[in-house]
């Protein structure tokens, strides 16, 4: 099994920024994707941004693309996603998400995902 543990969610106005990070622990594997994705209220889950860990290559959502960076610590066995200039439509819970991969790519697709954390607030105030 694999442990994901998400922090650094929060209230921000708008044009502000944020820093979560993701902590994984338990099984490891010889390849494998982590991804952002975030759940606004009354919405789908929806592809935040992803980065194969073998190739640090990144992957994002048109939406927060410019805005938003994942980057990866391996020393640390992290993922983090600096997100900048906020806007109220960035509001959701984010999650992070491990794919164990037989490849160096990353899915856009929850359901490719298979361990997740447990979500933190992110609210953007107008």
């Amino acid at each position: 099994q694999v442990q994901l543990v998400e922090s650094g969610g929060g209230l921000v106005q708008a044009g502000g920024s944020l820093r979560l990070s993701c902590a994984a622990s338990g099984r490891t594997f010889s390849n494998y994707a982590m991804g952002w994705f975030r759940q606004a209220p009354g919405k789908e889950r929806e592809f935040v941004a992803a980065i194969s860990w073998s190739t640090a290559h990144t992957y994002y959502a048109d939406s927060v693309k410019g805005r938003f960076t994942i980057s990866r610590d391996s020393a640390k066995n992290t993922v983090n996603l600096q997100m900048n200039t906020l806007k109220p439509e960035d509001t959701a819970v984010y999650y992070c998400a491990a794919d164990p991969r037989i490849d160096d790519t990353a899915s856009y697709f929850a359901s490719a995902y298979d361990y997740w954390g447990q979500g933190t607030q992110v609210t953007v105030s107008s």
